[in-house]
């Protein structure tokens, strides 16, 4: 319950447009209850000669009832002798043209309101998922980076889609069901228990009870097996995306009857699932209309004898065997509302654990901004940990400003982990790193990354065109400034020579381009921010000879007047950095410049002679 109000609170934004809605149902509700009620009690009298009265007293009730049931019939009876006496003004053929008005009357207002309620409830609804949808994307961009490596981006995908549709569902669809009915009910029971003998109206409440249990049981188990079909639909969401992305390496390996196959079992299984619950969610309507017209049958049999002993008409009979019958299509829908709410539940839990989750980088409540470097960024005893992985180990290092520094190292020893701690992708889990003395946890994450330019490995460019990819982060920029940006990365030349030049959509990731031309459009980006700091995560690489030229020759004209970090695979394009820190299993064990390093006979220069060897061999 607690969890179906938390999700209820997305509706606060439309609270009047909801409580018109509920205005609308009640209405709708009200006409229709009024169109039966116009056209069966007083068709006997036009068709044949029979009064429309009330109820006649019970006989067999003792006359030391309760004032206020006392007065309820005498009520009940004033209002028959009145009505009788209005229609006793008419003739039938009056009063056949009166039924038909009033029913197109009644039809008119009754339509005017179910579109009132249908398109109020839905632009809640779409409003809902709108705002669920935004606050989710919000959620994910100002979460840390060890985050997303815990999560697959196809799970957080089935979250924006799949998980915020059936939240959709259960607070808008199924709130608008279970009112409407509910609504239906209560004013349809109200009629029973106004026109027709109390212990009529009481026995036909045995509705409820037996449709209830039943209801509840099923709605548990299929929230249930909803959990298993979201997180089967998030494996599909991941499979989906690992081979649309990996189209080029599925197809070099020859994996595409292996990637097809797989994708046929979780298929498979997600339809398993879906049908394990769809075949309890379908047998609910059936079972809950049986155990409605059982009781529904019962109450028609007692109801009978009211007519045998002449206490009630028979014309006034059939209408309440109208409004009887009128109560089991409200039954069978709250049925599904059930199902349809313990989905929404099922679905709210995965996205409140997304709402919920705490960056683990965060800015403390008086973080000022960072000047721009002038003198040095220092690691003092900085460590830091995935997990109960140790992966960096008491770093001291102190960088000049305009140094260049260059971290080599085998694989896997921490290097990457080390620059991330600059821009605080990671925060150390002990030590500290200092920007000209000021510790960065002090300092406004935005001040301080914007101070920051990176180049990676793996290229990360966007759907859409060179200029805008160029520009990212940065909106008052001029086409001659991104222009320039590209001539100094060496990219210009080529971006003329595409089809639209600058405004050429490069497709997902920069498909359309080699690596080499992504990665200086990459540079491009790098030097149009013009950061102060640089940092260079195996920028070449994944490139070929006359590429990785090409790149290198931007990289030279990107690292002029910066303070850079520089991780290189091949030792032989960091012969020229100031410094070299050699780092293995997560310490610095080894510092100096090339020349120093390889007298020194240490690490370095086995990597190094090892790296020449094979240059050589091939």
């Amino acid at each position: 319950m607690e969890l179906y109000l938390r999700l209820l609170r997305f509706l606060r934004p439309y609270k009047g447009r909801f409580v018109a809605a509920v205005v609308c149902m009640s209405l709708f509700s009200l006409f229709n209850v009024f169109s039966l009620a116009t056209v069966v009690p007083f068709l006997g009298r036009v068709l044949g000669a029979e009064k429309v009265s009330a109820v006649r007293p019970e006989s067999s009730i003792a006359t030391a009832e309760l004032s206020t049931v006392s007065r309820l019939k005498q009520m009940k009876a004033e209002l028959g002798e009145r009505v009788s006496v209005f229609l006793d003004r008419y003739s039938r053929r009056e009063l056949l043209v009166v039924i038909v008005i009033a029913l197109l009357v009644f039809t008119f207002l009754r339509g005017l309101f179910s579109f009132g309620r249908e398109y109020l409830m839905s632009y809640v609804g779409q409003g809902v998922i709108k705002d669920i949808r935004s606050l989710l994307y919000e959620k994910l961009q100002f979460l840390s980076l060890d985050y997303f490596t815990k999560e697959r981006a196809g799970t957080l995908i089935s979250r924006l889609t799949n998980d915020a549709g059936f939240v959709h569902e259960s607070v808008s669809g199924a709130l608008r069901s279970l009112l409407q009915q509910s609504i239906t009910v209560v004013l349809s029971v109200t009629t029973i228990f106004i026109i027709f003998p109390w212990r009529l109206g009481l026995l036909s409440l045995i509705i409820f009870p037996l449709v209830a249990f039943p209801v509840v049981r099923i709605g548990k188990r299929i929230r249930r097996i909803t959990t298993r079909t979201q997180e089967k639909m998030a494996d599909i969401y991941s499979l989906l995306q690992e081979t649309i992305f990996g189209a080029r390496i599925v197809k070099a390996f020859s994996m595409e009857h292996y990637e097809i196959e797989k994708f046929r079992r979780e298929n498979r299984e997600l339809f398993r699932v879906t049908m394990k619950s769809m075949k309890r969610k379908s047998g609910l309507s059936p079972l809950t209309e049986f155990l409605a017209t059982l009781g529904g049958g019962a109450v028609i049999l007692y109801g009978g004898w009211y007519v045998l002993r002449g206490e009630i008409s028979g014309t006034l009979f059939v209408f309440f065997l109208v409004l009887l019958a009128s109560l089991v299509a409200p039954f069978a829908k709250l049925s599904r509302v059930n199902a349809t709410i313990q989905e929404g539940l099922s679905a709210g839990e995965r996205i409140f654990r997304v709402l919920d989750s705490e960056p683990s980088v965060k800015e403390v409540r008086d973080a000022g901004e960072l000047p721009s470097l002038r003198r040095e960024i220092r690691f003092s005893q900085a460590s830091f940990s995935y997990e109960k992985e140790k992966v960096l180990k008491d770093i001291d290092l102190e960088v000049k400003a305009g140094e260049i520094m260059a971290l080599v190292g085998p694989t896997g020893v921490g290097k990457t982990t080390l620059v991330n701690l600059i821009p605080r992708f990671h925060d150390p889990t002990s030590g500290r790193i200092e920007i000209d003395g000021q510790d960065i946890r002090g300092v406004t994450l935005k001040s301080l990354r914007k101070q920051m330019g990176i180049v990676t490995q793996e290229t990360i460019l966007f759907n859409d065109t060179i200029r805008n990819n160029i520009a990212y982060g940065e909106r008052d920029v001029s086409d001659e400034e991104v222009e320039e940006a590209a001539r100094t990365a060496n990219a210009h030349q080529f971006i003329t020579q595409m089809p639209e030049g600058y405004n050429t959509k490069i497709g997902d990731r920069g498909m359309r381009l080699s690596g080499g031309e992504k990665q200086r459009i990459a540079i491009a980006r790098a030097i149009l921010k013009n950061p102060a700091i640089l940092i260079l995560d195996e920028a070449t690489s994944a490139l070929d000879l006359e590429s990785e030229q090409l790149v290198q020759l931007a990289l030279n004209n990107l690292m002029k007047n910066r303070t850079v970090f520089v991780i290189a695979h091949r030792l032989s394009t960091v012969r020229n950095a100031d410094r070299i820190a050699v780092l293995d299993k997560g310490e610095i064990v080894e510092s100096g410049n090339h020349q120093e390093l390889m007298a020194k006979g240490g690490l370095y220069k086995r990597l190094y002679q090892m790296q020449f060897r094979e240059q050589q061999e091939n």
